[in-house]
């Protein structure tokens, strides 16, 4: 029976090269007290013995994971419900992969599990910056982070953002636009479904739609508006339905494309096609069956990919700037 060949270590390697074994540590890292020349023999027995450094050995020589961690707002039921996600994680790993960087994430609904989580990466050195993918107001996550001194971004406007670094759509401006939009197009009574105003991005855009009624002269009607806690389908659907039983816009502006998706399944179950509905995300249409809407492209996958470059260059200390507003566009397909 043939024995199987044992792994080459580190001593192995040290050996071969006629060096220390700290010393092939040391060419590991990239340590600059070791000369080129010596780099160059441990390479040279290193790719002769086919030895690859263990990624955990690597980091623990480097201090460095090269991973980044994401923290994403859900329960697991929900998890890529809402393809938003799926997006901004799509551009954060385009950027990361680019950079040599690799991704870990966790995910939970309630704030206090993710500080839990956060402690977690902290604290058994398993990433060198995380990701936040929200923010909300008095956010527990950034403050801890601060208070660790920890490398983070947030996707999403922070209440304070002099000492955060943050990536963002201008949402007031956008929602500011479609209401406006509608308004141009002869609708006076519009409603609004919103989600929790704890989340900066949504009261972001219901300022945005407050706004444009107070420019425009339209007096603002309470029955027409209602916040929820989910940008599901389901709460855009029973959102719609509560507020249709207190009176009838003409139009809906609402802050997700899967809460307008949901308000239109309620209009067509009861037969109403005088409501115009507006979204934001710009979803792909063929995850649904109703037709097509106006809706705001927010390019999530941007929001990703420069969320990871701010991260990445704070960790390189090539950071210019502390934050960057992703440009949004109207799509107009049925008003």
């Amino acid at each position: 029976m043939n024995k199987m060949k044992s792994a080459v270590t580190i001593n192995d390697v040290a050996k071969a090269a006629n060096v220390s074994a700290s010393t092939v540590s040391r060419v590991i890292s990239d340590s600059s007290r070791i000369s080129k020349n010596t780099k160059a023999i441990v390479f040279q027995a290193m790719e002769k013995m086919n030895y690859h450094p263990n990624a955990i050995a690597r980091s623990l020589a480097n201090k460095k994971t090269n991973t980044l961690g994401l923290i994403i707002p859900n329960s697991d039921e929900n998890l890529f419900m809402n393809p938003f996600f799926i997006y901004v994680m799509r551009g954060i790993s385009i950027y990361s992969q680019k950079q040599n960087y690799h991704i870990m994430y966790t995910y939970s609904s309630k704030e206090d599990e993710e500080v839990k989580f956060l402690q977690e990466y902290i604290n058994s050195h398993l990433v060198d910056g995380v990701i936040l993918l929200t923010s909300i107001k008095d956010d527990k996550c950034i403050q801890f982070l601060h208070e660790a001194d920890f490398p983070f971004v947030v996707i999403g406007r922070p209440e304070i953002t002099d000492n955060t670094i943050w990536v963002d759509n201008d949402n007031f401006q956008a929602t500011y636009k479609v209401t406006n939009l509608l308004i141009d197009k002869g609708f006076k009574k519009i409603g609004f479904i919103g989600g929790n105003l704890l989340y900066n991005f949504s009261s972001d855009r219901f300022d945005g739609y407050m706004k444009a009624l107070k420019v425009r002269g339209i007096e603002f009607n309470e029955n027409l508006v209602l916040h929820n806690n989910g940008f599901d389908f389901d709460s855009g659907y029973i959102a719609c339905k509560k507020i249709l039983r207190k009176d009838t816009p003409d139009a809906l502006v609402t802050v997700d494309d899967l809460l307008g998706y949901g308000a239109l399944k309620y209009l067509n179950d009861i037969n109403d096609s005088s409501v115009t509905v507006t979204g934001f995300n710009n979803i792909s249409i063929n995850l649904f069956k109703e037709s097509l809407f106006t809706t705001v492209e927010i390019n999530a996958d941007q929001l990703g990919y420069h969320a990871a470059k701010l991260l990445i260059e704070k960790l390189h200390n090539k950071l210019s700037s502390n934050h960057h507003i992703v440009d949004t566009r109207i799509i107009e397909k049925k008003i």
